[in-house]
């Protein structure tokens, strides 16, 4: 009898072992990562490029918008697990019970959150000059802090029809218009200018065009046709501005003689052809070639001297996740009033701002918007002014700003929300 009885009791320990194990199995195939987005995360900028990362191993991700900041949310892998803590991100691991509540807790029509399902890594292109130059560019020091692979381009490449191989562009501190950022009048004596022109100049040649302007007009052409064919562009500090200025100005010379040798159409501004423009219109040139300045978009000059570092901020608008996820995903933060920054382009003024632009970041009290979107073709650009979002007035030659200081940057967050915005399926905004 003894035996018997302990014979029962082995089996009956050996099925709860196996259950046991079994349904912990079951339990970790099932799990899923999230990484919260909210003041509980330790590092945001990396936790984009752990996203990334995930996608580039062909995992689906879902961004679950407006909830604790816009986390993310992904099967669970003992590497995906390491990763995190190697790179120092704050994750949750959650059995299928708990990823199911929060989702169901998402998809509830009463609240302002919605899932929207990452798919594939974009392949990402900065367009950004082989020359050294006195300044840094906020996207590949982001870039590079949060891991995310990047190729740098520039005219030839731009010019030879590589855009079509990438799904997201980068434009930064450029001049489209050719006149050098007019830098002329402070900087004209300076090595790096001199050589500045001296390159420019010898690529154009090259190129086959005999100005410089002529060649960003060219490669502003193929950029446009990058993002009508569904590419995504994203542009800050004086890029956004001096692209639509250039295509404006599409066959008007808008150089003065210390640009291209030779002298301005003096009916320029009337010649002008805002249709051919993605964000701006009614816009008037600068044609002082002493003036930082290339046309009245940019409010730099012209905003009240009263705006300090302590006191600019704009505020990103609450958009709909469930009707209008474009704008919600370019907006996730968890901040939503951001601290300013300055840029060759700082901020543009709303009133030549088209109508349709959807206006993500504003600050209504000096009718300046500092964060925009749109469309073009199948695809869609974004511009953000400013040159540094942790760098109030970034000089020419200031050192780089170094981004373990600013781990949870709100504002660099909304140059990554740009970058996996393409990992997204497209979907039409709804109205």
């Amino acid at each position: 009898m003894m035996r018997s009885h302990m014979k029962r009791l082995f089996n009956k320990t050996i099925f709860l072992v196996f259950f046991l194990v079994f349904f912990i199995g079951q339990t970790l195939y099932g799990a899923y990562l999230l990484l919260p987005m909210d003041e509980a995360q330790k590092n945001h900028l990396k936790a984009y490029g752990i996203a990334y990362w995930v996608l580039q191993k062909d995992i689906e991700v879902s961004w679950l918008l407006n909830y604790r900041g816009g986390s993310f949310l992904f099967s669970y892998t003992s590497s995906f697990e390491e990763e995190c803590t190697i790179r120092g991100v704050s994750f949750q691991v959650l059995a299928d019970v708990q990823a199911t509540s929060i989702l169901q807790e998402i998809a509830n029509p009463q609240v302002n959150m919605e899932q929207v399902k990452l798919h594939k890594a974009p392949k990402i292109a900065v367009y950004s000059p082989k020359n050294k130059l006195p300044w840094d560019d906020a996207v590949t020091l982001v870039l590079t802090y949060a891991e995310i692979p990047y190729t740098v381009i520039y005219d030839e490449e731009t010019l030879a029809g590589v855009l079509p191989l990438y799904d997201w562009l980068h434009l930064h501190h450029e001049d489209f218009t050719g006149q050098y950022g007019k830098f002329w009048a402070a900087y004209k004596n300076f090595p790096w200018y001199q050589e500045d022109v001296q390159v420019q100049e010898e690529m154009a040649k090259k190129l086959g065009f005999t100005k410089v302007s002529q060649m960003k007009l060219a490669v502003a052409l193929k950029i446009r046709d990058f993002v009508a064919g569904g590419g995504y562009l994203f542009s800050m500090c004086s890029a956004p501005d001096s692209y639509d200025v250039a295509l404006a100005a599409e066959g008007i010379d808008i150089c003065d003689v210390m640009f291209d040798h030779d002298p301005p159409d003096p009916d320029a501004q009337e010649k002008l052809n805002f249709g051919n423009c993605f964000a701006f219109q009614n816009f008037t040139l600068s044609k002082n070639s002493y003036e930082y300045e290339i046309s009245s978009i940019d409010v730099t000059e012209t905003r009240p001297k009263n705006i300090t570092k302590d006191n600019d901020f704009f505020s990103l608008f609450d958009f709909s996740a469930k009707w209008d996820q474009v704008p919600s995903m370019l907006c996730q933060d968890h901040e939503t009033l951001i601290h300013g920054f300055m840029g060759q382009t700082t901020a543009f003024n709303k009133k030549y701002i088209k109508p349709g632009v959807i206006i993500l970041g504003e600050t209504k009290s000096l009718n300046e918007a500092r964060y925009i979107h749109g469309d073009f073709g199948k695809g869609t650009w974004t511009f953000l002014g400013g040159h540094d979002p942790e760098d109030y007035q970034h000089l020419v030659g200031d050192p780089p700003t170094d981004l373990n200081l600013h781990p949870n940057s709100p504002g660099y967050r909304l140059i990554l929300n740009n970058v996996l915005f393409p990992a997204a399926k497209k979907e039409k905004r709804k109205t």
